[in-house]
């Protein structure tokens, strides 16, 4: 499926796309319409969720602290169940202490030191989309990029999905940054993640890839029931069991 099929058509979206499409490592490709993922879907209005709907989903799981969550704009229609597991975990401050001081937060950087010492959070949002309502599930965070690539990334891995696939998956949603930014009337932060990347001799695809070289999909797993851990080994029922 090329990048353009993957794109949702959704008015209101600017990276929203479906993880479905991308090269396993046996050769096929993993499954169209099981797990989406996008920007806060606030800007959506009733047409675009209507084409989300024909497109299968029948959940949105919110991925952003209750603070952000209380200021969105809108809800999904009834008919999609509106879903929340907050994924960063900031009660933890001595593991964000740094990460916000040196403003590595919002990079791939602390991608790989969270699921190592956070794994809860990953595991609390990997059990959401276990037992979710059966249909498509919608992920996001406030941009679709930090939280939301590692859940997507997670849930790559776990179908087979190839490291290029997955990393490609991700720097789309740097590509789609300044765009996402104009909608949202806020400036383009992209370039000042990648210059004080530069600063530590690395970029986002770089530290991207680090983080899925050190990825431990069935650790993750294994922290969860055996039912769930084996519905996302099938992205819920859409592969065969290994």
């Amino acid at each position: 499926m090329s990048d353009d099929a993957r794109t949702l058509p959704v008015p209101g979206l600017r990276n929203g796309r479906d993880l479905g499409g991308l090269p396993r490592h046996d050769g096929t490709r993993t499954p169209s319409g099981v797990f989406l993922r996008s920007e806060v879907p606030d800007l959506v209005d009733p047409a675009g969720w209507r084409v989300l709907i024909e497109r299968g989903v029948r959940s949105v799981l919110d991925l952003r602290e209750p603070a952000e969550r209380s200021a969105r704009r809108s809800s999904p229609p009834a008919e999609v169940a509106d879903l929340h597991v907050p994924h960063d975990g900031l009660e933890h401050e001595a593991f964000w202490a740094d990460y916000w001081d040196s403003g590595l937060a919002g990079t791939p950087v602390y991608y790989l030191p969270h699921l190592q010492q956070l794994p809860e959070r990953t595991v609390a949002v990997l059990s959401a989309i276990a037992v979710a309502p059966e249909g498509g599930l919608l992920l996001h965070c406030a941009g679709g990029r930090d939280r939301t690539g590692i859940i997507s990334a997670v849930l790559l891995r776990i179908a087979g999905a190839t490291d290029d696939a997955i990393t490609d998956d991700y720097l789309a949603s740097i590509a789609n940054a300044s765009a996402l930014a104009a909608a949202r009337g806020r400036p383009d932060e992209e370039p000042a993640v990648a210059a004080l990347l530069a600063s530590r001799g690395t970029d986002s695809e770089e530290a991207f890839r680090a983080f899925l070289a050190g990825l431990d999909v069935d650790a993750l797993l294994a922290d969860l029931p055996v039912e769930q851990a084996s519905a996302l080994r099938t992205w819920r029922g859409a592969l065969p069991v290994a």
